[in-house]
């Protein structure tokens, strides 16, 4: 047996003060790194001015594979509580209270779908129900709590939550499905025995299938770019997000998201569209090479 083959990551499922303090490490590290790349994109909000553009997602989604599901989750609820309060300058309780629960339980969820059993079809699918389970549950407790404290009206609340939850799920997937793979690559080709086997094995030898790549950035993109016409063109469609608003701000984040949710949707979709002509020519993974 080939002791290179052994994974630093075995000491997560071992017991003892080394493998507790490497886990520690290791969550400290993603919790520090999550914060620097959330921080960074904190002033880029969603069309309500509240919700931040996270393209950092794929650090902690990086270190559940990695590491496992608890250094992931963990890592990402301390990070997002230091990002977010980092920016307001004093501890953030809106983010106490929805996005660190909703961070730990994505990435926990997240890494535990692919804990032993990676491969890239498991990958996108994963990154699909975590994304949602996340940015749904943040969605929900952030604007309650926000009504809770008569920040916002209550009527605004259901509205909030699914305009919130789409437009953070439409901005990160992007990022988690084309981005992370190639960076999970290099990691593993630089450092093979810091990865699980099965996460090894899947990244040397396999590319990501094409039609479940190309349906997870489509739909959302179809579902924002039809999101993002009707409230444009019609009062029905756009009362749901932006009716309980004070009438002053009422059409101003009308096209507010009308023009961002439709930009976000044509971007997925032509993305889609690209990604289906170069994968006819020369396949579409051609941006992840493994030989």
């Amino acid at each position: 047996m080939n002791t290179e083959g052994l994974s630093l990551n075995t000491a997560s499922y071992c017991v003892g003060p080394a493998a507790y303090s490497r886990r520690a490490a290791f969550t400290s590290l993603g919790a520090v790194l999550y914060a620097a790349g959330a921080y960074a994109t904190s002033y880029i909000v969603s069309p309500w001015g509240m919700g931040q553009l996270r393209p950092a997602v794929i650090i902690p989604s990086l270190f559940s594979i990695i590491f496992g599901p608890w250094v992931g989750g963990v890592s990402a609820a301390i990070g997002t509580l230091l990002a977010d309060s980092a920016k307001h300058g004093t501890l953030y309780l809106p983010s106490l209270v929805a996005a660190v629960p909703a961070n730990l339980v994505a990435f926990y969820v997240f890494g535990k779908l692919l804990e032993g059993r990676f491969n890239w079809g498991r990958f996108i699918a994963a990154s699909i129900i975590a994304l949602l389970l996340g940015n749904s549950l943040c969605a929900v407790l952030y604007t309650s709590y926000k009504a809770a404290i008569g920040a916002i009206p209550g009527q605004l609340v259901p509205g909030l939550s699914l305009g919130l939850t789409l437009w953070w799920f439409s901005t990160m997937i992007p990022f988690q499905l084309l981005a992370l793979p190639p960076l999970l690559r290099a990691l593993v080709k630089a450092i093979p025995s810091l990865a699980p086997l099965d996460v090894r094995e899947e990244c040397l030898s396999s590319e990501l299938p094409k039609r479940e790549l190309v349906l997870a950035l489509a739909s959302p993109g179809a579902i924002m770019l039809a999101i993002g016409l009707g409230v444009y063109a019609s009062q029905h469609v756009a009362w749901l997000f932006v009716g309980a608003l004070n009438p002053g701000l009422r059409e101003i984040v009308r096209m507010l998201i009308a023009t961002i949710f439709s930009a976000t949707g044509s971007i997925l979709v032509a993305g889609s569209l690209i990604l289906i002509k170069l994968g006819g020519k020369t396949g579409v993974n051609a941006a992840y090479p493994h030989s």
